[in-house]
């Protein structure tokens, strides 16, 4: 017999899951009158957080470079929205380049509230109001999967924040997943370990919103602004873990496509462990990454 609390927790998914379905569909999905609600009140609590942490961010700068007030900005900003962040292992602090799966948009604001990295992301995120301003804080480097901006200017801006700011997290998959997928590494962005900068370190990451994955996670030909007023809509919280995983050194591995597939293999491994059962393929069709799920395949 279903309890009554299991029951609404169904019932509760069932609603999500059928928005989601129809967002990633490409369909613009109406916030209910609560919906609103809940939105405008996160939207006001990330403003709040801008009057705090800008000026002392832009304060602090004028006596020294590295301000600690966008780590803790983009921290308080992911619990707003709604993200409690549990934090597995020890993300190394400095010289570490992290390889990571990519979900959401929230996965900047976490893993750079719990380690400071800067990032690399893809251009569309730049986009989105408020949330491309708030990445763009912590150095995020912005990339268009269409390569339009050339693979040289990447891997000089990406040394650049590596150099900068210590610590640097690329999404080689280059686009987002559901979390019960994950798709081959690209491992163009992992050219700057090749020679590896001295003392740098590679840490595989996983990032994990449990059974919330793939309502959370901003999939198909949803739009990052719809993506995000509809996670910010949402009733309640949601837990996400980020699991740091023993980071490994680059130069025992022959060049980026070994370094890719080593961290790919820590990071599956860790994924299935999580979900107590094997990956599935991705279902969306992924052009700018040349992605097709094997059913699309002709």
């Amino acid at each position: 017999m279903v309890s009554g609390s299991t029951a609404r927790t169904e019932r509760k998914l069932a609603r999500y899951s059928a928005k989601r379905l129809a967002a990633a569909a490409g369909e613009k999905v109406p916030l209910s009158a609560p919906g609103w609600v809940r939105f405008i009140l996160r939207i006001t609590g990330i403003f709040l957080l801008l009057l705090v942490f800008v000026p002392l961010h832009y304060a602090y700068r004028i006596f020294a470079y590295g301000s600690p007030f966008p780590m803790l900005f983009l921290r308080y900003t992911a619990r707003v929205v709604g993200a409690r962040v549990e934090v597995i292992g020890t993300p190394l602090r400095r010289d570490v380049f992290f390889i990571a799966n990519h979900i959401s948009w929230i996965d900047i604001l976490a893993m750079a509230g719990a380690s400071g990295t800067a990032f690399v992301a893809k251009w569309e995120l730049s986009q989105v109001p408020v949330i491309g301003w708030l990445c763009s804080l912590n150095r995020t480097v912005f990339v268009k999967r269409e390569h339009r901006m050339g693979v040289a200017e990447q891997i000089n801006a990406l040394k650049e924040a590596l150099h900068d700011n210590w610590s640097v997290t690329v999404f080689p998959e280059g686009t987002v997943t559901d979390g019960h997928s994950l798709l081959p590494f690209k491992s163009s962005m992992i050219s700057v370990l090749e020679p590896p900068p001295a003392s740098v370190r590679v840490q595989p990451v996983v990032i994990d919103y449990g059974a919330n994955s793939e309502e959370i996670s901003w999939i198909g030909e949803e739009t990052g602004l719809h993506n995000a007023m509809r996670v910010m809509a949402r009733r309640g919280t949601f837990n996400m873990r980020i699991h740091y995983l023993d980071p490994f050194s680059p130069e025992d591995y022959r060049g980026r496509k070994a370094i890719a597939a080593k961290a790919r293999e820590e990071i599956e491994r860790q994924l299935v462990t999580n979900l107590g059962k094997p990956l599935r393929d991705y279902q969306h069709v992924v052009e700018a990454v040349r992605y097709r799920p094997k059913a699309a395949e002709v």
